[in-house]
């Protein structure tokens, strides 16, 4: 399988989405990234269940959401209901992240574990077997635009290392700072999905950003 390309909607036009949407569409691009922020969590408010429903109806490409909040676990059932194929979840926001990660798994959605870059993988190593996705964030989440963190690289090796000892199934996701320089480098490290935001969404030729990704 070749890497995953997930462009961060965070990064699109909020005045014309249907537009980028529909770009997304035509695209190479495996997944859609929607980043839920509550300005609480993250120091930032992005967009709730109304805007993912409404991309649901129109994006033909899975829907990967991310929720930067508090108690992501209460929204297990929204989350679903507004047509999640993935829901992720801060490992710093989940007190009970074993059990967090089943009930998204019961409810249809697969299930994704994110790190702040201070966050060590440690924290992780006993439910890798219950994740289907780690999320490396490699800014610090909460805006876009942000400059990669040099460190991530390493992370995303001994992830790798990680996954592979202890036998999961789990794809290594990173998000922030994910450019023509650093992806390439990001997918030697063992990265299996990409989320570009600014890179793509502002790019001349968006769609064949994606498809340069695609190529790495």
């Amino acid at each position: 399988m070749g890497v995953l390309v997930s462009p961060s909607l965070l990064s699109a036009d909020f005045t014309d989405l249907k537009r980028d949407i529909e770009m997304i569409n035509g695209s190479e691009a495996d997944w859609l990234h929607m980043d839920v922020m509550d300005g609480v969590f993250v120091p930032n408010i992005s967009f709730g269940f109304p805007v993912i429903k409404a991309v649901k109806e129109i994006c033909k490409k899975p829907l990967d959401v991310h929720l930067m909040i508090v108690h992501p676990e209460r929204y297990i059932a929204q989350t679903a209901a507004s047509g999640a194929m993935m829901m992720t979840v801060h490992q710093e926001a989940c007190p009970h992240l074993h059990r967090t990660l089943q009930e998204i798994r019961s409810a249809g959605m697969k299930a994704g574990v994110a790190l702040n870059p201070s966050t060590s993988l440690s924290t992780i190593e006993d439910v890798l077997e219950d994740a289907d996705l780690v999320l490396i964030m490699s800014v610090n989440p909460g805006f876009g635009g942000q400059t990669f963190i040099e460190h991530s690289i390493d992370k995303v090796r001994r992830l790798r290392s990680m996954i592979d000892r202890c036998g999961s199934h789990a794809l290594i996701e990173v998000d922030g700072g994910v450019q023509s320089e650093t992806a390439p480098r990001l997918v030697s490290a063992g990265a299996d999905v990409l989320v570009s935001g600014s890179y793509v969404f502002k790019a001349h030729a968006p769609a064949a950003v994606i498809g340069n990704l695609k190529r790495l």
